[in-house]
């Protein structure tokens, strides 16, 4: 599993509470290099982890702050 997906699992509960919140099997988290572009919104409403983070190919840096 990936470090990022690792993290938002603790932040959500644990795999199984994660993969049921995103509607898919805990297995499939195993799978994934990166968090696919279309669960990234999802994944940072469950896991509070930034798309900045999660896939900034699609959403860009984090802008630092001011």
């Amino acid at each position: 599993m990936i470090e990022i997906v690792r993290k938002g699992a603790e932040q959500a509960g644990g795999v199984v509470s994660l993969a049921r919140e995103l509607g898919i099997k805990h297995t499939s988290l195993y799978r994934w290099a990166r968090v696919p572009a279309a669960r990234a919104l999802e994944f940072e409403r469950i896991t509070g982890i930034s798309r900045h983070d999660l896939r900034p190919d699609v959403y860009g840096a984090k802008e630092p702050p001011e």
